[in-house]
């Protein structure tokens, strides 16, 4: 068996607007039951855990403005408060919210998931990222964003500050003897005295131990940087590398650097992303794929826009007829992804590298019916030996159907996801096989 999430790509945002499928947009925007349809849908087909992704900023470094963002509704609102509503729809499946380490201060972020995981009665995860661009950071004070691999120094300093938090109130601290009444035991409540090269906090937390202890660690850094913060520190990573092989020669390679660390890889779930093609016949889902790649081959702004975004510099400046600049040493944003796009590239002009692009961030070819589609996956995960799949399709309700109701009763059927899920904590059914 493997293990099924959904990955947000825009978050708590806008999904599909003024697109076909996308139901009622203007009414879904900021609304929050698209999302809680999401929750109880995934729950009924035995998926792990929804992710949001965040960002603090409306990108406007393509052409220097925000123009086509906001024409595509390129927005977000905070993940954190929708977590008690999806929480309170759902029983076990997991909800996982993004912060970024470079703007949460350790023991806001450790008190507010603790807080989370109570009234979540232990299903909640954080998806930790530094965050890319300089305009994020200016949102909170900076003149400019950390370099890159500093930002993962950061960040590892980070987690080891918030878990000093989260263990400052000892196994047995709250005793609860309403015969004595003791509320809890002083004697194993400690403070914190974090005191490192970035972060310094005091503790302890206010708020009693969370239903997990310690609540779930999600991570999806590509670079080596964010690798090794990964293997270090996540209990779920995502990936999205190309191909079968590409899988299994990701998750090698986090399970060598986890025993590099002292950690055990069976300590931590890799998933990788996946945007299926479903319809009713295999022939029905192959004119779709088509349809799609043509849309797709045809949109060259967009694709300058999100280079724009993943780099940091302003991809409309560069000629379409000629060879990409060298550009080693001068982004400082998704390093992996712009140099597997660089490495790719190589010998081609721009216009060219564009339209053989790798699109979206689909690690595998999943097209054809639910049945079709969960023989290729079955097929996939056979060959590289990782822990499971994370959709990444756009949050629209006919997306949702054809998953849901679709893909999952296939893949149960073939016995790959679970039945039913384990009395507990989203870490137990994480962890469950």
């Amino acid at each position: 068996m493997f293990h099924m999430g959904w990955f947000l790509g825009f978050g708590f945002g806008s999904y599909g607007w003024n697109q076909q499928w996308s139901g009622n947009a203007a009414a879904d925007l900021a609304n929050p039951q698209l999302f809680v349809d999401l929750a109880t849908s995934l729950e009924r087909a035995g998926f792990d855990y929804m992710m949001l992704e965040d960002s603090s900023v409306i990108p406007d470094t393509f052409r220097g403005t925000m123009e086509e963002s906001l024409r595509a509704g390129i927005v977000r609102m905070d993940p954190m408060p929708l977590i008690p509503l999806l929480a309170a729809a759902t029983q076990h499946l997991g909800l996982v919210a993004t912060a970024a380490t470079t703007f949460y201060p350790p023991f806001l972020a450790a008190r507010l998931l603790t807080t989370l995981d109570h009234l979540s009665h232990g299903r909640v995860g954080v998806n930790l990222v530094t965050a890319s661009p300089d305009a994020a950071a200016q949102n909170y004070g900076l003149a400019k964003h950390y370099e890159h691999d500093l930002r993962y120094r950061m960040a590892d300093e980070w987690v080891q500050a918030v878990t000093a938090l989260w263990d400052t109130w000892e196994p047995g601290a709250l005793t609860l003897d309403e015969e004595s009444g003791m509320f809890a035991d002083h004697t194993k409540v400690h403070r914190a005295d974090f005191d490192g090269e970035f972060y310094k906090t005091r503790g302890p937390l206010n708020t009693v131990p969370s239903p997990q202890g310690h609540p779930i660690i999600c991570q999806a850094g590509g670079s080596p940087a964010g690798m090794d913060f990964g293997a270090k520190h996540a209990d779920t990573i995502l990936a999205s590398v190309a191909g079968a092989d590409g899988m299994k020669r990701y998750r090698d390679d986090i399970s060598r650097r986890m025993i590099g660390f002292g950690r055990d890889p069976k300590d931590v779930k890799v998933l990788f992303l996946v945007e299926p093609v479903l319809a009713d016949t295999d022939a029905d889902a192959i004119e779709k794929k088509r349809r799609m790649d043509a849309a797709n081959q045809g949109n060259i702004e967009a694709s300058l826009m999100r280079m724009s975004y993943i780099s940091g510099l302003d991809w409309s400046k560069f000629a379409l007829n000629e060879e990409i600049p060298d550009l080693t040493g001068k982004h400082n944003g998704h390093q992996s992804v712009v140099d597997d796009f660089l490495a790719a590239s190589a010998g081609k002009t721009l216009r060219e590298a564009l339209a053989s692009q790798r699109r979206g961030t689909s690690s595998v070819q999943l097209v054809g019916s639910p049945d079709t589609v969960a023989g290729q996956m079955d097929e996939a995960m056979q060959e590289a030996g990782g822990d499971g799949f994370l959709v990444a399709l756009p949050v629209t309700r006919k997306n949702i159907t054809e998953v849901c109701d679709g893909l999952a009763p296939a893949l149960r059927r073939r016995g790959l996801i679970r039945e039913e899920y384990l009395p507990g904590t989203f870490r137990d059914n994480l962890f469950a096989f």
